[in-house]
Order: structure tokens, then sequence, then C-alpha cells
């Protein structure tokens, strides 16, 4: 198994550029500012995934790496008050998974084991070491894999942003079993969004997901924004991957955590909340911050409450 590992990660690094290289342009930079925040020395690399997949990937500042994975549909460049701001302290890498953002659209690879070796093959490319994981929504699902697959190697803390354990509802579940895994999608409802995403109505399927997590204060350009990056997935692979992160059960993988851990909910988050606290109580003296619906607690709350969210993930991080 280490040889073939050690196989795969010297084909990633022949072919993967240097992370220095190419700089963003202004034009496409300019989105991850806001006027309150200096410039950011912004860097976009690409890494080539041990199955020939190039994956984007936004850089910016240095110190220990704080990699950063978006959620089903979304991108690298959302988290745009992150890197703005904890760049200042850390190694910002926001990463574009396979399909989504600026990475390469294969037809394949779209389940979550596969975008976790990604995560894997990006991390031995740039060769981070004491990396601290952020997985918001299915970003956690990816990192709960890599854990799975991995275990603690190269991880020095993690930080899990609004997911819960399952997503689909097992109809032989007792309430308190339901609760505690946050299932939120019977089977019906599962096999009906793939059909809806793969079908005609899949960007109104898109738009109506989102849109209804997408809560003041965020404004309705900032919305508008950011249904047209989860838009760049291409509807057949949004479909395919949605289906396989919904039945992943990831129960008996999360306790078996042991790096530090930061758990972030939302109050007005479809997610349960008593999914959030099951985390919480099953990962060894991890630590739990629930934003409030009264404070813009919410899904995309990095996007709502981008200063607060940031300090939060620092002083963790220390």
């Amino acid at each position: 198994m280490e040889k073939a590992r050690s196989k795969s990660r010297a084909k990633v690094q022949s072919t993967t550029k240097a992370p220095s290289a190419p700089k963003i342009s202004a034009k496409k930079a300019a989105p991850l500012r806001r006027q309150e925040e200096p410039a950011v020395d912004l860097k976009s690399g690409f890494v080539q995934t041990s199955d020939g997949v190039t994956l984007r990937y936004l850089e910016a500042g240095s110190g220990r790496p704080l990699v950063m994975i978006p959620g089903w549909c979304q991108t690298a460049e959302q988290f745009k008050h992150q890197i703005a701001a904890l760049s200042k302290k850390y190694r910002v890498i926001a990463i574009d998974m396979r399909g989504h953002g600026a990475s390469a659209k294969p037809e394949f690879g779209f389940r979550i084991s596969r975008l976790a070796k990604d995560l894997y093959d990006v991390i031995h490319a740039l060769d981070l070491k004491d990396v601290v994981l952020l997985g918001h929504s299915m970003g956690c699902s990816i990192i709960w894999c890599y854990w799975d697959l991995f275990g603690s190697e190269r991880i020095h803390k993690l930080v899990l942003v609004d997911q819960m354990a399952c997503a689909a509802l097992n109809p032989a579940w007792s309430k308190e079993e339901a609760a505690s895994a946050g299932a939120i999608f019977n089977p019906e409802t599962i096999y009906g969004l793939y059909n809806s995403l793969v079908g005609p109505q899949g960007e109104a399927t898109i738009r109506g997901l989102f849109g209804g997590m997408l809560l003041a204060p965020i404004s309705d350009e900032v919305k508008e924004w950011c249904l047209t990056q989860s838009l760049q997935l291409p509807k057949a692979q949004s479909a395919t991957l949605f289906f396989n992160h919904a039945v992943q059960d990831w129960r008996d993988v999360i306790p078996r955590i042991n790096v530090p851990t930061l758990i972030l909910g939302a109050a007005a988050s479809p997610i349960p909340l008593s999914a959030t606290h099951w985390i919480h109580q099953q990962i060894k003296g991890s630590q739990l911050r629930v934003f409030e619906a009264s404070e813009g607690g919410q899904h995309f709350v990095f996007l709502a409450l981008p200063d607060r969210f940031n300090n939060v993930v620092s002083d963790f991080i220390g």
C-alpha cells in the first residue's frame, strides 16, 4: 500500500505547477476583496490528481497551512473573506474540487471517496505538513473520508462547518437516531432531487436549494454571485455527487477523530443543531460554537458574518 502511495505522490508532484504561479488576473481577483480590506497577494496554482484531473487552488499568506474545502457546488472564491483576513497569519489554500469553479470538469470521479483522494493529492503535491483542514458542508464529509482513508496523516487540527453525519433518513430509525444523525432527506426526496438536478430543471433546482440558504445579511448581489458560482459544476456531475454525498453515513468515523477540532453550527441553517451537538459529543475535547439566528447564523455563515467567523477560526488555530 505504501509503495502504491509513493508512486502516486511522484506522479502528482511531477505534474504540478509551482504554487506561486500564475497569479490571478486583476479582473479575476477583484471579487476576492472587500472595500475595507487591503489587497491580497493572491496566487492561483494547479495540481494534477493521481487520475489525471487538474485542480485549481487559490493561495495567499505564509505560515501554518490552512486548507479550505468548499461544499457541494461551491467554489474556492466563496472563501474570499477568509482568504483576505486569515492569510495575514496563515498560508491559506482554498481548493476548487473537481468539476467545481476553475478546476477541470471530467465526467468521472464525482464521489466523496475520490474527492478525499484529491485532497490527499493536493496536500502531498504542495508538501503541506501540520495542516489545519476547514470544510464547509460537504467539505466536512470530504474531511471525514480523508480521515477514514489516511487517518491523521499531515493533519494538525480540523474545523467542521455546518454538516450532519448522515443526510439520508432510514425509515427504520428512531426519532433520536435520526436527530443525532441529522438526516433531512428521505429516499424519495433524494431520488427526486437527483432527477431534478440531472433534468431540464437542474438550474432551477440549484437556485431553489441554495436560494433558501443565503439569508440576510447576505445581499441580493452576493446571493446571485454565489448562485452563479454554484452553477459552474455541470448538472449531471452535480446530481451524481449530490446522491453520493447524501447517502454517506460518517457516524463510525467521527468518534475516531483525535486531533483538536472546532465545530461550527448555525441556528438558521437546515442542518439540525441536534446533529451538530452530536458531533461535538463524539469528538473528545472538541470545541463548539453555534451562531445564533439573531446574529445572522446560517449555512453560509462565513459569508454572512465573515469577521466573526474569521475571529473564531483564528482563535482556535492560534
